[in-house]
């Protein structure tokens, strides 16, 4: 079973994304189990849209919890647990997943989640593997230690189904800080191929490259029209090249004479970055 929870844990919104590429690869698949998003829900944190036509109220856009059985490019079944992150209860969350898991006979659950971190979009993006189980992680994260982190509903379901012996991996795509509040197809995409891996599936992710081209050449055109916004992307991109070259050879993390930007001048640089990118200027455009 796949997990992807929209909210805390989907910078780039890339989970969000990657869960409604797999639901259009099945037409919206059968939905098996149903959430009591009432029980869960805080809605005056996260009010859901409705619309207002001329007098009156209408096209109520309410948040569903749902478990979604969906079919690989092969024919190979799969479920998806698709919605808004629990803002309440998640231990009954969990005990409720834990249910599903053994109605169904899911044998794995898989979960898709992204954070925004210090990165140029124009280098690879990093995964962080986690499991409730060590002998499912096959890849090692490029730090060692222990890192105290804020909590999600997906981190503790992962941590209650390992102490009930139910197996559990997951996914942390590390997304451009910058782009955090925009659509990041190309982050889900590298979920989704983690998916793949992990849950034997083969699935067309051609409309995802697709997007993240688009979005990548955005971004692209964006950049060479501004100089300052440009420079603060290539001093990220010198800081991971240097992080990159001394991990491999076990030297100093901190590049020689090139000092990371301040907060303020990232935050100022890329709030321009963002709202240009949101809604363009026609003068621009021309």
């Amino acid at each position: 079973m796949v997990v992807a929870l929209d909210g805390f844990l989907d910078a780039g919104t890339s989970a969000a994304l990657a869960a409604q590429h797999l639901t259009a690869l099945s037409d919206g698949g059968t939905v098996v189990a149903t959430f009591d998003v009432d029980q869960f829900h805080d809605y005056r944190a996260r009010r859901p849209a409705v619309s207002f036509v001329r007098d009156h109220y209408e096209q109520y856009d309410a948040p569903r919890l749902v478990v979604r059985l969906l079919q690989d490019a092969g024919g190979t079944p799969y479920l998806l647990l698709q919605g808004p992150e629990p803002d309440n209860r998640w231990e009954a969350f969990a005990r409720a997943v834990l249910e599903v898991v053994d109605r169904l006979g899911v044998t794995l659950v898989v979960s898709m989640g992204s954070v925004p971190m210090a990165v140029p979009h124009t280098r690879p993006i990093a995964v962080t593997h986690h499991a409730n189980n060590p002998d499912l992680v096959t890849s090692e994260n490029p730090w060692a230690g222990e890192l105290r982190v804020p909590s999600s509903a997906q981190g503790l379901l992962e941590l209650r189904l390992g102490e009930w012996g139910r197996d559990a991996l997951g996914f942390v795509a590390h997304i451009p800080h910058y782009l955090a509040q925009l659509e990041y197809p190309q982050a889900a995409a590298v979920l989704l191929e983690q998916v793949e891996r992990a849950g034997r599936l083969t699935l067309d992710l051609s409309a995802l490259h697709v997007a993240a081209s688009d979005r990548e050449a955005e971004i692209a055109r964006y950049l060479s029209a501004n100089e300052e916004v440009g420079e603060v992307v290539a001093s990220l991109e010198r800081q991971y090249d240097s992080f990159a070259r001394a991990e491999e050879s076990g030297a100093n993390l901190l590049a020689d004479d090139e000092p990371l930007p301040t907060g303020d001048e990232i935050g100022l640089q890329f709030e321009q970055f963002l709202a240009d990118l949101e809604d363009p200027d026609p003068k621009d455009e021309q």
